[in-house]
Parts: structure tokens; C-alpha cells; sequence
């Protein structure tokens, strides 16, 4: 887990993001996790900013969403 306020909160950016993008979209956190390939708790967490992940994990979810890397960048 980041141990900066910085980190933290780029992590929340990103949940936001992602989340954001997942409800323009009209997809459930269940669907996207199945797109993704990912446990439904992963994409909570992630969503939540409550867990650092893998670029390669983000590659997957922004992959699942059809979206660039600005749109889930923030």
C-alpha cells in the first residue's frame, strides 16, 4: 500500500477514473471484472483507491473499457 499522501490520493484519482469510465460506458463492476479478467473484489478496490496494482492490470481494465490511458489516467 503507497505510504505517501501523494500516492494515495493518485490512487484514489485513479479509482475515480476508472470508475467514471465503467458508468459512461454502462457496465456493472461484475461485468468489467469478467472483461478484465479480474476477482469482482480486485475492481472494488481498485475503484475505492484502496489498493496499488500492476501496469499490466490497468492495460487489462483499460483494454475491458475499450479507452485510452488518458481517460482512466485522469
Amino acid at each position: 500500500m503507497p505510504t505517501t499522501n501523494a500516492e494515495r490520493a493518485a490512487l484514489k484519482r485513479f479509482g475515480a477514473s476508472l470508475r467514471r469510465a465503467r458508468v459512461q460506458r454502462r457496465i456493472s463492476q461484475e461485468h468489467l471484472a469478467e472483461l478484465a479478467d479480474l476477482n469482482i473484489r480486485t475492481v472494488q478496490k481498485i475503484e475505492a483507491g484502496q489498493t496499488n496494482i500492476l501496469i499490466t492490470t490497468a492495460k487489462r481494465l483499460r483494454d475491458a473499457l475499450d479507452c485510452g490511458w488518458i481517460e482512466i489516467l485522469g
